[in-house]
């Protein structure tokens, strides 16, 4: 995978909390960093694929919205933990 170097200005305290996150999970800060911004932009995607879903088809409504939630917790239980 090509790199790219980037500058960005960070609160100190949030910079101590991530080294220590990266040190617990015994990876470089920078790979810590990649998974937090790739997650982040999976959410939007999928913020984004759910607005479009909601705005053709209607709101969800709360029983769908519990079973989602179900079956998202089913499939955390099941998942490798890193």
């Amino acid at each position: 995978m090509a790199v790219k170097k980037a500058t960005v200005a960070l609160p100190d305290k949030l910079v101590a909390a991530l080294g220590e996150a990266a040190r617990e999970d015994a990876v470089p800060l920078s790979r810590l960093v990649t998974r937090t911004a790739k997650s982040e932009l999976r959410g939007r995607t999928g913020r984004r694929l759910v607005a479009d879903w909601q705005a053709e088809h209607g709101t969800f409504s709360a029983e769908e919205i519990a079973a989602a939630r179900t079956e998202m917790a089913a499939a955390d239980a099941q998942a490798p933990r890193r």
